[in-house]
């Protein structure tokens, strides 16, 4: 049989991406916390929590922008790479959120966070927007790398199964990364929830482009985590 190697990666299930008080909260966001539990129990060889972890002055942040285009959800900005000012990233504006410091920057307390084996951070730069729990997006240099993908590279991993918040941005650009960095990957469809439930044909389209699977919380390559 080929080499399975299985890492678990749960992205960014914390206080502000989760009702009741989340600034940034995704519907649903606590009720995928049992399903995440159930595989932390699992023997994946390796099982990675990322946090979104911003300064307050992150560019992402609509206040930190002047009016009329500093409304969250609604006003988008062009990022300059600032290592290559002809590179440039349109970004959507968000409210506060993820603050180095703050409750809402915590893992859900009901998650297993003993069972984490490694906690990486994202974010941190405050020049650039980073879904990804890799890198930022920028290519021409890349501005800022988490360390995950050497993480899984060391521990000799095959697979990255992907879960977590919120489907249609940080999982997704996650995803897209993993498969990007040569690991066969699957996202766990019932282990995730959207901001935008309406965009998730558009992410299922990215995904069949990059190679990556959405699969079912029963699905077989799941029952080889044992």
């Amino acid at each position: 049989m080929a080499s399975f190697k299985p890492a678990l990666v749960i992205v960014d299930v914390q206080e502000d991406f989760c009702p009741p008080n989340g600034s940034l909260a995704v519907q649903g966001g606590r009720d995928i916390v049992p399903l995440l539990n159930d595989l932390l129990d699992r023997p994946f060889a390796i099982k990675v929590a990322t946090k979104d972890f911003h300064p307050h002055d992150h560019i992402s942040f609509a206040s930190n922008h002047e009016a009329p285009n500093n409304k969250p959800f609604e006003s988008f900005i062009t990022i300059r790479n600032p290592l290559n000012l002809s590179e440039t990233q349109e970004t959507r504006l968000w409210p506060d959120h993820c603050v180095q410091g703050t409750k809402g920057s915590e893992l859900l307390p009901e998650l297993n966070v003993e069972k984490v084996h490694k906690i990486v951070e994202k974010g941190q730069d405050k020049r650039v927007e980073m879904y990804s729990a890799f890198a930022d997006p920028f290519k021409n240099p890349c501005v800022d790398k988490s360390g995950l993908a050497d993480l899984l590279h060391e521990e000799g991993v095959t697979d990255v199964f992907v879960a977590g918040l919120a489907a249609d941005y940080c999982v997704r650009y996650t995803a897209l990364d993993a498969a990007k960095e040569g690991f066969k990957t699957r996202v766990i469809e019932e282990a995730t929830r959207a901001v935008d439930p309406s965009a998730m044909d558009e992410v299922h389209r990215d995904y069949e482009e990059a190679g990556v699977a959405v699969i079912g919380k029963d699905d077989e390559s799941l029952k080889l985590v044992k």
